[in-house]
């Protein structure tokens, strides 16, 4: 014969064994055994907040620290060689002296490579001695004015062009 399993009923359903008395001495050192792990989570709660918090405070002051020294710091101290400013363009005077010519006359294209439009025929023009790229007056004298080379071809201008000499050092 077969036999029934015996049903055995869940613990959560058996009522609660009775604690044994405790005398007040017992009761007292459970109570700071508890309060003690208390504490003990609630000092690894504040560490596990507290400790990142501080490290990357840490490193945030050390960024900044490296910042300021990498803005502060005299390069030229350290022996190091420092590019020195771009020569300052051309003077009124010599934008003067190089040939204004219209779009007509102009021998290597007709676009300004400074803003990119075509230069109408009729249009005022300068032309870069030496190498004879041309541009808009305006544009050429903007440029020029800056930079002291062609803005194609870098050709850099030099004092011979505004000596009057009609010659081509090319």
């Amino acid at each position: 014969m077969r036999h029934a399993p015996q049903y055995a009923p869940s613990p959560l359903l058996l009522p609660p064994s009775p604690t044994p008395a405790l005398n007040g001495s017992a009761a007292a050192a459970a109570a700071a055994a508890a309060a003690s792990a208390d504490q003990k989570m609630l000092v690894s709660v504040f560490l596990a907040l507290f400790l990142p918090c501080v490290g990357m405070s840490a490193v945030f002051v050390v960024y900044i620290c490296l910042l300021w020294f990498a803005t502060n710091y005299d390069q030229t101290d350290a022996g190091g060689t420092v590019k020195q400013a771009t020569e300052k363009g051309l003077s009124l005077a010599e934008l003067e002296k190089l040939p204004k010519v219209t779009g007509k006359e102009l021998v290597m294209g007709t676009e300004c490579a400074v803003c990119l439009e075509e230069i109408e025929d009729e249009q005022p023009a300068r032309m870069v001695p030496g190498c004879n790229h041309g541009f808009h007056l305006q544009c050429a004298d903007t440029w020029l004015s800056k930079h002291p080379v062609c803005p194609v071809c870098r050709a850099k201008l030099e004092p011979q062009f505004f000596n009057g000499t009609s010659e081509n050092p090319c």
